[in-house]
């Protein structure tokens, strides 16, 4: 097993941003995004690692970014350390399978959210309200129930804390009405041909976010895409509305962290040894299925 990284420091080259998961280093014009083994959760990053955490999340967005350049754009350059400028080459061992070379863009300030399933906030605001970011659901739907049709939930994008969901016209408020429809429509566009292949595998994509950027006066897909930290994957196989789902993703984190007694408010508890095993298996396993690969 390769070492995990809670942190990644290169020597000569600055810290652009640092990130819950990746460290963003300047790069001549462009940026190296660096994933780290760290992972998050209720906006506090966990004190345990998960080996080869970041190697999925970086395998997993260039898998998904071949796979919809054509539905739009996105930031990568490359992702192979000897397609990197030759300064970097000596940071191999560090940055194997793990790190991006990408284009610099002016980031939209969203997170662009697609839900096809109702789960997580959007279950909770559907509760109360019948509505998720002020569209109006039917009634009687229930814990992970198939959608209509997928909808565009816009949230806020917080560099600390939480997102807040937005409805559609407040985001219009804030990056303009003509870019908020374009990006409701390429969100929409993405989710609906990923959703197609991933069911080819045996996989429901029942959420996920993006991150657009804007170079020149074209948008751009940034950060990362259809990863275990960004989306919601349940096995087809075992699908049943009405209750939570089996998950290969995050969600695994979450629910072991709901039976701690964690107050969400102090520092998070240490993973069991065993927690930390399987997530890694999760991530490694939702990667292996989704790209065709057989190994990491």
């Amino acid at each position: 097993m390769t070492q995990p990284y809670a942190d990644i420091n290169l020597p000569g080259f600055r810290l652009h941003k640092k990130g819950k998961v990746r460290n963003v280093f300047e790069v001549d014009d462009k940026l190296l995004i660096v994933a780290s083994d760290r992972i998050s959760a209720f906006d506090f990053i966990l004190p345990s690692l998960i080996p080869h955490k970041g190697q999925v999340l970086t395998q997993l967005s260039r898998f998904w970014f071949d796979y919809t350049s054509l539905c739009c754009p996105n930031h990568m350059i490359a992702a192979e350390v000897d397609a990197f400028p030759p300064a970097l080459r000596k940071y191999k061992e560090i940055l194997d399978k793990r790190a991006m070379l990408v284009r610099k863009t002016k980031v939209v300030p969203i997170e662009c959210v697609v839900r096809g399933y109702l789960s997580g906030s959007g279950l909770k605001e559907y509760r109360k309200t019948g509505k998720v970011c002020g569209i109006k659901l039917p009634d009687g739907l229930v814990d992970s129930s198939q959608l209509p049709e997928p909808i565009f939930t816009p949230s806020t994008k917080a560099d600390v804390g939480h997102d807040e969901n937005i409805s559609f016209k407040e985001m219009g408020r804030i990056v303009g009405e003509d870019l908020a429809k374009k990006i409701r429509k390429v969100s929409l566009d993405l989710y609906n041909r990923a959703t197609l292949h991933a069911l080819s595998k045996g996989i429901i994509i029942a959420d996920t976010k993006f991150e657009f950027g804007l170079d020149g006066d074209d948008l751009v897909l940034i950060d990362e895409i259809f990863t275990p930290d960004s989306s919601r994957f349940w096995p087809l196989a075992t699908y049943a509305p009405g209750k939570g789902q089996p998950s290969l993703d995050k969600q695994f984190v979450r629910d072991y962290l709901e039976t701690t007694g964690w107050d969400k408010k102090s520092d998070p508890p240490v993973l069991p040894e065993e927690i930390i095993a399987k997530t890694s298996e999760k991530y490694i396993e939702i990667y292996l299925l989704l790209s065709g690969k057989e190994e990491l």
